[in-house]
C-alpha cells in the first residue's frame, strides 16, 4: 500500500455476526500501532463474486473467507496455492499489485501451530492421528498432517462414504475407520482430533467411547465454543494432553494478517484474552 492509503481487510461470510476475527484483527492492529481496519461482511452467495471484485478498488488488500464460501470462493480466484487446491477450499484471500486475486488456506497451518504451542511434546512422530469427520475442517487437518510427517491417519465419519472420499484424495496414509468402531483405535492415537461440530454450543456431544485413550495422548477439539467440550474434559480426566480449539483460530489468521499489514503478529496470553474479552 502507498503511505496515503489505510490498508483494509475484513471477514465475509453469511451469518458473520458471530466471527471473532474482527476482534482479533483489531487487537493486533492496535498492539503494533499499525494504521488499517478490519470490517465483518455479510454477503449471500449470488453477490460474492462482484463484491470480491469490487473490494480492490476500494482500497481491500485481502479478506478472510469463512461459511458458506470457503468453497465456491475457489471459482472467483485467478490463482489458487497447492495447499488450497489440495483441500478444496480456501479461507484466505490476497488482492495482488498486479490485479489477481490469490486464494489460500491457512486452515492447516493454524491447527498445526496451535497443537506445537499447546502439547509441546508432540512431534509427527509420536504415532498416529486419530481424526473424528471428513467435512471441510477435516480435509485441512488432514492435508496438515500429512504435510508435517505423521505416518498414518485413522479417519472416522458418521457417513463411511464421505471419509473414503477423503482417503481417495489424500492417499494410502489414511486409514477408514467405521463410526461405530472409533473407539476401539483410540489406544493406537498419539493425537486425537474432533473436526465435527458435535460437542459445539447447541450441538449434541460426541458420543464415543474414550476408555482407550493412551495417558501421553493428545487430544484436541476445533470446536472453541465451549472452550472445554466434554471431550476435552473427559480427556483431561483420562490424564492425556488437551489442546483447545481457540489457538487454531488465532494461527491461522498470522499468515494473512502479515501479508495484509507488513508485520507478523504473536499468539500469546495477550491474544486469547482479547478475543475471549
Amino acid at each position: 500500500m502507498t503511505e496515503n492509503k489505510i490498508p483494509l481487510a475484513g471477514v465475509i461470510g453469511s451469518p458473520i455476526g458471530h466471527s471473532k476475527s474482527p476482534k482479533l484483527h483489531g487487537y493486533w492492529l492496535k498492539a503494533h500501532g499499525l494504521r488499517g481496519h478490519y470490517i465483518p461482511m455479510d454477503v449471500a452467495r449470488e453477490d460474492l463474486q462482484q463484491v470480491i471484485r469490487m473490494l480492490p478498488r476500494m482500497g481491500f488488500v485481502g479478506v478472510n473467507i469463512t461459511i458458506p464460501h470457503k468453497e465456491t470462493i475457489l471459482a472467483v480466484a485467478d490463482m489458487i496455492t497447492d495447499r488450497a487446491t489440495l483441500i478444496g477450499a480456501a479461507n484466505t484471500l490476497i488482492f495482488r499489485r498486479d490485479g489477481q486475486i490469490m486464494a489460500d488456506n491457512t486452515d492447516g497451518y493454524g491447527f498445526i501451530e496451535n497443537i506445537k504451542q499447546g502439547a509441546p511434546n508432540w512431534t509427527p512422530k509420536s504415532g498416529p492421528a486419530v481424526v473424528f469427520g471428513a467435512g471441510g475442517a477435516a480435509r485441512a487437518v488432514v492435508a496438515a498432517l500429512a504435510d508435517a510427517g505423521v505416518s498414518e491417519v485413522l479417519l472416522t465419519n458418521r457417513t463411511r462414504v464421505r471419509a473414503e472420499k477423503l482417503k481417495a484424495d489424500f492417499g494410502q496414509r489414511i486409514r477408514v475407520v467405521d463410526w461405530v468402531q472409533a473407539g476401539n483405535v483410540l489406544e493406537e492415537a498419539a493425537l486425537v482430533i474432533n473436526t465435527t461440530s458435535l460437542g459445539m454450543e447447541g450441538q449434541p456431544d460426541l458420543r464415543v467411547p474414550l476408555d482407550g485413550l493412551q495417558k501421553d495422548a493428545v487430544v484436541t477439539d476445533l470446536v472453541y465454543a465451549p472452550l472445554k467440550t466434554t471431550l476435552l474434559k473427559s480427556a483431561e480426566e483420562a490424564g492425556c494432553v488437551t489442546v483447545d480449539g481457540l489457538g487454531m483460530l488465532l494461527h491461522q489468521a498470522v499468515p494473512g494478517f502479515e501479508r495484509w499489514f507488513g508485520e507478523r503478529p504473536v499468539v500469546d496470553d495477550a491474544a486469547r484474552a482479547a478475543i475471549l474479552s
